[in-house]
This record gives structure tokens, sequence and C-alpha cells, in this order.
């Protein structure tokens, strides 16, 4: 159907409600350039049942000179502008012609291919906010897929591995999982333009319970993620004195078997360095706490710490991109500078050469193993970071045609680059302890929280200038945690805010809610005990609901909505077509290489430990209930949407199936039944 015909559709419609000012006037839902009730149907399937939506594709297919219909049905008659204008009171034709201002905007903006959006929204809507440089949303990228993750994980996945052999299956899952999933969600959220919740109305409306599932999953992540940041507060505080108080063991916390690198004693088995008495003694008091069952009262010095790194939090999204967008020109770039200048230290210290040969020196055996490949598709995963819905929300305040391919790889590039040059700062100050205490490099590396508070410390104790090694060392901490966990609650906060708008009018008091709830979810874990509750929030409270989240994801959207009309979006962003290696990893191997991931996480499940320490069983079930609680979203909402959708079976599946919503640049605006914007579309 022409739009000339649509308008004169309309014409009849409105001038048949106009005879009749007590009958209400009515409209269907508008399409990218709106339409009438009578013909709404037919364009909103025409857009369900291809591709890519039918639209003019340049701003001469619109209609430019309207005749409008006066007679009835005879369609011979008809009227020009004026004439047709003429028929309405003055201040009706006012605001005609001020609507008609704006449609000739639209037609300018649509020629150019430019943020159609937010000359759309100019009915009253604000307009989505930006970031404010380019530069600013790389960076917050960045910040949010390197973490602490690269620091402590990497480099010891690496060397257990098979050291530099590991990069093989590293770089495999990278460039088939990790880069093609990062791309996926970078463009997902730039065409959509919406949080994680609200996107799938616009793709796959029965899939909304990933979103909510995705927001529970985050506040888990955020709770105990934040804890780590206040141990490194703590570290920070301590070092600001003329020396480290972990050098020795004269402290109020040490014990009797505490011997410290400067005694010259020989070390037994039962032997604790001053490093390791002060993260577990004094820092976070574990020796108060018998299990689980008995995790004592809350550390509140820790707890305080925790209150502090919510507080800097806040103050980075309270105003959204506008604020954060400012904060990761610290929080990205500091992190770099300081990984540098402690990798020249690092390598000019005695044994850093045989630490970082260790690290790189390939066995290449390794690799005819399958937990190789299983570590390196769970290290790209989880370092890249596909799945938390933070990709989506940060992309979805880009400009519409921003360069999402080229954000993607540089992320990646850099991220990879990050890893292996954090492996080479490890390892060259685990090469320097091994030669102090006279041990093994296996025996000296340890993973985890343990590497970066108790070992690297300890070496730093016994370098000159130790207080100032120290400072730097836990500001970096401190910075690569900051913006992966701010970026990952701005997920959970633009999630809500687009699904629920009238919380945007409130920002700085939602977003005060949403962290104060995950600051007293985080308490727990800095009581005595705390290491217990981290433990289980860790294993159960991320790890497979994303990998069965992302997994779902990739179906929903390359299956049902289709990989063609994906790439059809993104090839009206970016204006060329992903190449078909991108549409068979997001087709093919993305699903295949998830699913079985999480079928083998679950196999491999072998039980909650925490070093020699085995967790009762009604623990394990609370982590399995912690698992389920957000997973459950899926089918919860599933059931719910189908109960409430009209029709028979089938037409409840199809319209579950379908996009109930435009995305906001063929659309008038954030509400898809918009009068207004539906009368400017037809003048």
């Amino acid at each position: 159907m022409s739009f000339r015909k649509i308008n004169k559709n309309y014409e009849k419609q409105l001038l048949r409600k106009e005879r009749d000012e007590n009958a209400p006037f009515t409209i269907g839902e508008p399409s990218a350039y709106a339409y009438s009730q009578d013909v709404s149907e037919e364009v909103v399937g025409r857009y369900g049942a291809s591709d890519s939506p039918s639209r003019p594709s340049s701003a001469s297919d619109l209609p430019t000179n309207v005749k409008y219909d006066t007679s009835g049905p005879d369609e011979n008659k008809t009227y020009s502008d004026s004439q047709a204008t003429s028929r309405f009171s003055p201040s009706k034709q006012t605001n005609m012609s001020q609507n008609k201002t704006l449609l000739d905007k639209e037609k300018n903006h649509l020629a150019n291919n430019e943020d159609i959006h937010q000359i759309i929204q100019s009915n009253g809507e604000p307009a989505r906010e930006t970031w404010g440089k380019k530069i600013e949303f790389l960076l917050a990228i960045i910040g949010f897929a390197i973490d602490l993750g690269n620091v402590w994980r990497f480099p010891f996945i690496c060397f257990k591995n098979g050291g530099g052999a590991f990069l093989i299956p590293y770089f495999i899952m990278l460039i088939f999982i990790g880069l093609p999933l990062f791309y996926m969600e970078l463009a997902l959220g730039q065409f959509h333009r919406s949080g994680i919740i609200s996107i799938w109305l616009q793709i796959c409306p029965i899939f909304c319970g990933i979103g909510y599932g995705i927001c529970i999953v985050n506040t888990f992540v955020g709770s105990y993620y934040n804890t780590v940041i206040a141990y490194a507060f703590y570290y920070l505080v301590a070092s600001l004195r003329a020396e480290v108080p972990w050098k020795t063991c004269n402290n109020t916390w040490n014990t009797p078997d505490c011997i410290s690198l400067s005694d010259n004693q020989t070390s037994t088995n039962t032997s604790t360095s001053p490093a390791e008495e002060y993260f577990i003694r004094e820092v976070l008091e574990f020796h108060r706490s018998t299990g689980i069952d008995d995790i004592g009262n809350i550390k509140w010095s820790l707890s305080l710490y925790l209150l502090g790194v919510f507080v800097i939090i806040y103050f980075c999204l309270w105003k959204g991109v506008k604020s954060s967008g400012k904060a990761v020109w610290i929080t990205a770039t500091l992190p770099f500078i300081i990984l540098f200048i402690l990798l020249v230290r690092g390598v000019t210290l005695p044994g850093a050469e045989k630490g970082i040969l260790y690290y790189v020196k390939p066995n290449f055996s390794r690799l005819l193993m399958i937990e190789v490949w299983l570590d390196a598709a769970a290290q790209v995963f989880f370092s890249l970071g596909p799945g938390f819905g933070t990709l989506v929300a940060l992309s979805s305040y880009n400009k519409f045609n921003n360069n999402c391919y080229f954000d993607a790889i540089i992320t990646s590039i850099i991220n990879c680059a990050t890893s292996l040059l954090a492996g080479l700062v490890v390892f060259s100050i685990i090469g320097y302890m091994s030669l102090k205490q006279g041990k093994p490099i296996e025996d000296v590396a340890v993973k985890g929280p343990g590497l970066v508070f108790i070992v690297y410390p300890e070496a730093i104790s016994t370098l000159p200038l130790s207080t100032l090694w120290s400072i730097l060392f836990f500001l970096m901490l401190i910075t690569l945690g900051l913006d992966s966990s701010f970026a990952g609650l701005e997920s959970v906060i633009t999630a809500l805010t687009d699904a629920y708008p009238r919380l945007k009018k409130r920002r700085e008091i939602f977003v005060l809610f949403v962290l104060l709830y995950a600051f007293i979810l985080g308490l727990p874990t800095t009581t005595y005990g705390g290491q217990y509750v981290m433990a289980i929030m860790d294993l159960h409270g991320a790890s497979l609901s994303l990998i069965f989240f992302c997994f779902l994801e990739v179906v929903a959207l390359n299956w049902i909505y289709g990989v063609r009309r994906f790439s059809n979006d993104v090839q009206s962003m970016l204006g060329f077509q992903p190449g078909i290696f991108w549409k068979f990893c997001w087709a093919v191997i993305n699903p295949l290489s998830l699913i079985t991931l999480f079928v083998l996480s679950i196999w491999g499940y072998s039980g909650l430990t925490l070093d020699e320490y085995v967790f009762p069983e009604w623990s394990v079930s609370v982590g399995w209930c912690v698992t389920a609680s957000s997973i459950i979203c899926v089918p919860i909402y599933m059931v719910f949407k189908l109960l409430y959708t009209k029709g028979s079976f089938k037409q409840k599946i199809l319209k579950c199936i379908k996009p109930s919503l435009r995305p906001p640049h063929l659309r008038s605006g954030p509400d898809i039944k918009l009068e207004k914007f539906t009368k400017i579309s037809n003048l």
C-alpha cells in the first residue's frame, strides 16, 4: 500500500471524527513513519515477516504533495494542502503547520542518514543521552573488559595449561567465540538503543526474562566483587606509612609460626609469612570463623571500606554517561600506566627471567587435554564479558552510525595484550620470590586473591621504597575493579530505567536505591567468614547463569529474530553487511560452543571447597538456589507472557516471538502508541 493511499485513508478517518465531536480520536500503532489504524496490521505484518523493515530509503520517497479527500468515498475530488487545512480551527491549523516543520526536519535527517531518533523524540520525551566523546565509550568498554581477572586469573591459567602453548587455544577461542559475541552485543545495543530488558520487545518479547535474570546476576556480582576492591582500599590506606605492616612478624596479629624473609630463618611446613598473616588475620580475621555455619560478626572497618567503594561508584553513575564518561578517563587509563611501571621494575629484579620463562615456555602436550580448551573458552568468555548486559547498555548510548565493529576489534586486542602484559608483571615477581625463598615457582604461584594480596605484597615489602610500590600496585587494583564494577551496575540501572521510564525522572534516587541494595547484599562478605560466602557467590552467582543467558541470547537473536535481519540492522548502521564468518559464528559456532561449555561445566562440578575446607550439603543447596534464582526468570516470564497474550496457542506463540516494538529510529518515540507524531507523519 502506497504512502499516498495511506494518507487518503487517514484523512477519511480524520474527517469522519471531526464531524462527530463526541467520538474519541483513535489511531493504530505507528509504523516507521506512522500509519492509520486501517493499515497498521498490514505494515506491522510486513515488518515481522521480512528481514528488515519496509520503509522509505530516502527523504524523496516520503509524500510531498498530499491531497485530502473531503467527499467520503469519492476519491476523484481532492483539495490542496491549504484548502484541506482550512477546514480545521485556526489553533489546529497552527499546530499542523508546526508539526509539518518537524516532519521536514525528519526528512532532512533521513536523507543524511543521521540520528533520526533525536528528532523523533521531539514529541516531549527527552532524547536518549549519548557519550560526550567516542573515546569515552571506548574507555568504558575497555575498562569493563579489563578487570582484576586479567591480573590474578589469566597468568595462573596460562602457566597451568602449558605456558606459551596455552595461547593457541586462547586465540582460537577469542576469534571464534569471544570476538563474535562481543561484536554482536555492541551492535545489538547500538541499533536498538535499549537496556537488556526492553531490548527484547524489539527482538523476541517472550525472552524478556533474560534481562531480568541478568540484572539479578549483576547485583550478585556487584555485591561480592566490590568487597575485593574494599580489600585493596584497606591495603592502600595501610601503605601510607614509613613501613608496610606486612613486612615483619612483630605485630599484634602475628603468630609464633610467622617467619619473615628478613629473619634469615628456615621455614617449615607450618610456618607462615607476615604478608599471609596480615591478610588472613588482620584484614579478614578469617581465623575467627570455623566455617560457613559460623561466619561470625561483620568486621566494621572492612564494611566501611565497602561503603566507601559504593559511594565512589554512586558518583560515577548518578548522572549516567555524563558522569561515568568522565570517570573512565582515570579508571581506564591509570592501570595501564602503573602496569608498565611495575613491569619495568619487575624485569630488573633478580630471578625475574626465570619466572618469565616459566610463564611463556610452551608445553604442547597439554593441548591434548580437554580441560585446557575449556579453560581457554571460559577465560575468553568471562574476560570480555558478553552476557552481562553491560556491552548492550554501554553501546545503547552510542550514536547510530558509530563503528562498533572497530570498537569490538580494538577492545579485544587491548584486552588480550593486557592479559599477556599482566602475566609478565606477575611472573617476574614470582620468579624473584622463588629465588628469594628458595622454592620452586609452582610452589610460589597461586591463583585468585592470594596472588595479589599475599604473594605480590610480600615481594613489594622486600624492595626499596616499598611504600611507593605498594601504593602504586593497590591503586592499580582499585581502578581495575572500579570501572568493571560500575559498568556492571550501569547495566542494571539502564535496563530498569528503560523498562520503567518513570525511574529516569529520579535517576539519582534510583541509583542510590540500587547501590544500597547491592551494599546490603554484600555485607555478609565482610564478616569473619566472608570468604565462605564469596566462594558460594563466585561459583554459583554468575558462572553458569551467564553462559545460559548468553546461549539463549544467541539463539533468540540469530534463529528467531534472524541472523539475516540482524545483519541488515548492522548494515543500516555501518553501511556494510557483516561477513559470512561473523554470520556463521553467530548462527552456528556460538550456540554450539556455549551449550557445550554449559553442559561440561555442570558435568565437571565437583562441589564447593575453599582450600581444604569442604562445604556442607546444605550450603551447596543454597548455592544452587542462588544459580536458579536468576535462571528461573526466563520460564516465569515465558509463562506470564503466554497467559496474558490473547488468541489460540499458536497465535500466542507467534505474537510472543514477533517484535512488538520497533527500534527507536523506526518509531515515533519511546511509546509505540503516540498519537501526536502519527498526525505529524501524515501531514
